[in-house]
């Protein structure tokens, strides 16, 4: 019987089936990297606020402390919102006609609160306890970056899975001491030594278990 196929279609069905394996390769490459991408996890993107407030200048240059607007970090699951009466604290007397803060003069006059846009948001199906990680020496900067040189926020992490998996399977790279937290430079100077024994000390664990975000 004569040859059906010519010599060549072997060529072709190896370029066929490795082109094949090269596409799809791509194709899972090219998934993984939009979905790391800050068009999907919205990192490194400002967001815009009904008012243009400056961590920068109130964090930075006049060095307010974390917890004076975020009340409840140290005791509670949320950070808190502040009311608008903490910012009319300062800016009843400070700036206090203005154009820029009418909405925050009107929400004080109203009692209708701001409508901040939110930040870091996590899915619903995800369980965050701030005050958990505040008690085990994770400081801030190390979720929410140096906020204190953002003139408007932005998120600085992915705050994907694989983002907080990888600080839960090595916590002695973040944890330092309960008292710098709050610091904007958190406790760059720590040997591992030293951060090896605030996890014990601490009694942080390796938690990676699915319970410990999916309640």
């Amino acid at each position: 019987m004569s040859q059906i196929f010519h010599p060549s279609t072997n060529t072709v069905v190896r370029v066929t089936f490795f082109g094949a394996l090269f596409f799809v390769a791509g194709g899972l490459w090219m998934a993984q990297a939009i979905n790391r991408s800050s068009w999907v996890t919205l990192a490194d993107v400002t967001r815009e606020q009904p008012v243009p407030f400056s961590h920068a200048h109130h964090v930075g240059g006049i060095g307010i402390d974390c917890r004076y607007c975020h009340t409840s970090v140290e005791e509670s699951s949320f950070a808190g919102i502040p009311p608008t009466r903490t910012c009319m604290n300062c800016h009843s007397q400070l700036f206090n006609d203005s154009p820029m803060l009418e909405p925050v003069r009107e929400s004080f006059r109203s009692g209708m609160p701001i409508e901040w846009t939110r930040v870091h948001d996590l899915p619903d199906f995800v369980y965050f306890d701030h005050s958990i990680h505040v008690s085990k020496g994770v400081a801030c900067v190390t979720c929410h970056g140096q906020v204190d040189q953002m003139p408007l926020m932005w998120q600085s992490a992915s705050l994907q899975m694989e983002w907080c998996l990888d600080c839960h399977r090595h916590p002695e790279r973040h944890v330092g001491p309960r008292e710098s937290v709050m610091l904007m430079r958190g406790a760059p100077g720590l040997t591992p030594e030293a951060r090896a024994a605030l996890v014990r000390e601490y009694d942080v664990r390796t938690r990676t278990d699915c319970s410990t975000c999916h309640r």
